[in-house]
C-alpha cells in the first residue's frame, strides 16, 4: 500500500428505473442518503482525499452535503460510462497515491473489505464475489492469481458462464498506472461507452500485476437500480442491525420487524418488541423495555424504563424507572426525572416533570415546569399558547390538579396545593391551597326534554 490514498465514489446516477426527480446518491436507507453509506465507511480508511462523481441534480447532492468541505466534487456533464466518469476525476488525483474506486449506487460495502482491498500489493486490484446465479454480471477470468480478463454475460461462452465468481465494480490501483490505463480507454462497444472495467485489459498488456480481492458477502456489494432493490437492502441491513443487537443482549422479539435508523447504543438486559422503529442517536439503560409499535427518535430512556405500545418520543430525555404510554407522545424538550408515569393519550412537549410525578391519562402539558410528586388529572391541559406567544406553567411539588383542569399561562400552582376538577386557573394560587375556578352548579327541576317531532 503506498503512502496515501484516495477515494473516487462514482455518483452521477440518475436512477431513471425508480421514476424519481431525487439523484440515486440521495435515495434513503435506514434513515441517511446511499452516499452517506458510502460515505462513513471510506472515512474510516482516513484518505487523503474523497472525489465524489456527480451528474444530472448535482446541485441537489452537493447543497445536502454542504456542510462536507473534505468533499471535492467532479462533475460529469455527459453519462459516457464508468470509464469516462473516472477520466473527469483523473486530473484531481495525486500522481504518487493509491486510488480506491467504489460505484455510488453500492452502499452496504464494509470497511473490512475496503481495507483488504486497498493492503493488497498488485497495481490493481478488483473486487469479486461468487454468486449461486451469476447471470448477467461479467466473468473473472484468471491465469493462476492473474486476472487477466473481465468477460461479460452476452460475450461469454458456455464454459465462461459457468464460472460464478464475478465482478463488483470496486478496484483499487496505484494511481500513475491508472492514469495511464484511462487514457487507453475506447467506446467502441455495444454501448458506445467508456467502460471502467476495461482497464484490467490495459493493465495485462502492460505488464502489470491485476488481482482478483474476494468478498464473502453479495449483499455488501450488490447496486441499487429500483426500489425493490433498495428494499432488499434496507431488509437484509436492518437484519444485521438486530443480529448485532441480539449479540449485545437485546431481546429482540422479531429481527424481521425492527428498524434501526441510526445510531442505537443499548445496555444490558434490554427488551424490543416488534414494529419498533429508532432514528437519529438513541440511547436505552439497562432494563428497558421497549413495547410494540413505538418511535423512538433521538432520545436517552434511563435504566429499568419502560415504554408501552405505541408511544412516540422525539428528542426526549426520560429519567430512571418511569413509564410512558401506552399512545403516549414526547415532543422535543421533555425530560422525565426518575419514577415519572406518563400515561395513554399524554402529550408533553417542552416540559420537566419532576421526579415521582405522573400525568396517568388525557393531557396536555406544553411549556411547563412541573415539580416531584405531582398529580396531574385527566383532561388537564397547560394553555402556552396565546395565538401569537407560548407563555410556562410552574407547578410546585406534591400538587394535585384535579381532572378537566385547564391552567391558562403564564400561571404558577403552589407546591402542595389542589385545583379542583373542572377548573381554568388563570392566576397564581398559593402553595398549600385550594383553587376553584369554574361555573357555579345550577339544577333546574320539573325539566321536560325535548320530544322529536
Amino acid at each position: 500500500m503506498t503512502e496515501s490514498l484516495e477515494v473516487c465514489i462514482l455518483a452521477a446516477g440518475l436512477g431513471s428505473r425508480m421514476r424519481s426527480e431525487k439523484p440515486k446518491a440521495l435515495q434513503t436507507l435506514a434513515g441517511k442518503p446511499i452516499l452517506a453509506h458510502l460515505l462513513a465507511s471510506v472515512e474510516t480508511l482516513h484518505p487523503a482525499r474523497i472525489h465524489v462523481v456527480v451528474g444530472q441534480g448535482a446541485d441537489q447532492v452537493q447543497d445536502y452535503f454542504a456542510h462536507r468541505n473534505d468533499i471535492n466534487w467532479v462533475l460529469q456533464k455527459e453519462r459516457l460510462g464508468t470509464g469516462h466518469a473516472m477520466q473527469q476525476v483523473a486530473p484531481h488525483i495525486d500522481q504518487d497515491c493509491q486510488v480506491l474506486m467504489l460505484l455510488g449506487d453500492a452502499p452496504l460495502i464494509r470497511p473490512e473489505t475496503l481495507r483488504d482491498l486497498v493492503s493488497n500489493s498488485s497495481d490493481l486490484s478488483v473486487l469479486t464475489v461468487e454468486l449461486d446465479d451469476p447471470f448477467n454480471y461479467g466473468r473473472i477470468i484468471k491465469e493462476g492469481i492473474q486476472l487477466v480478463s473481465i468477460v461479460e454475460e452476452k460475450d461469454a461462452d458456455d464454459e465462461q458462464k459457468s464460472i460464478r465468481e464475478i465482478n463488483t465494480g470496486v478496484m483499487a490501483a496505484n494511481a500513475d498506472l491508472l492514469k495511464r490505463w484511462l487514457k487507453l480507454l475506447r467506446d467502441d462497444n455495444a454501448q458506445k461507452e467508456y467502460l471502467l472495467t476495461d482497464i484490467v485489459k490495459h493493465a495485462n498488456e502492460g505488464g502489470s500485476s491485476v488481482e482478483a480481492c474476494r468478498s464473502d458477502d453479495p449483499m455488501e456489494v450488490t447496486g441499487i437500480n429500483t426500489f425493490s432493490q433498495l428494499a432488499e437492502l434496507e431488509r437484509s441491513l436492518q437484519n444485521k442491525n438486530a443480529e448485532q443487537l441480539m449479540d449485545q443482549g437485546v431481546q429482540v422479539m422479531d429481527p424481521a420487524r425492527l428498524d434501526v435508523r441510526g445510531t442505537l447504543k443499548v445496555g444490558r438486559g434490554v427488551t424490543i418488541d416488534i414494529n419498533v422503529l429508532f432514528e437519529g442517536e438513541v440511547s436505552l439503560g439497562d432494563d428497558v423495555t421497549v413495547g410494540p409499535n413505538c418511535i423512538v427518535k433521538d432520545s436517552r430512556i434511563g435504566a429499568g424504563s419502560t415504554i408501552k405500545a405505541n408511544s412516540i418520543l422525539d428528542q426526549a430525555i426520560v429519567g430512571e424507572h418511569c413509564s410512558v404510554g401506552p399512545f403516549a407522545r414526547l415532543r422535543p424538550g421533555t425530560l422525565l426525572e426518575d419514577s415519572v408515569a406518563v400515561g395513554n393519550f399524554v402529550e408533553v412537549k417542552k416540559s420537566i416533570l419532576g421526579r415521582g410525578s405522573k400525568a396517568s391519562h388525557l393531557a396536555y402539558l406544553g411549556d411547563a415546569t412541573i415539580g416531584e410528586d405531582v398529580n396531574i388529572g385527566a383532561g388537564t391541559i397547560t394553555c402556552n399558547y396565546d395565538g401569537a406567544n407560548k407563555h410556562e406553567t410552574h407547578i410546585g411539588d406534591a400538587a394535585f390538579i384535579g381532572s378537566n383542569s385547564s391552567l391558562v399561562a403564564p400561571v404558577s400552582i403552589g407546591a402542595g396545593s389542589t385545583i379542583g376538577a373542572g377548573s381554568t386557573i388563570t392566576r397564581d394560587v398559593e402553595q398549600g391551597t385550594l383553587a376553584l375556578g369554574r361555573g357555579k352548579q345550577k339544577s333546574i327541576s320539573h325539566w321536560q326534554r325535548p320530544v322529536k317531532k
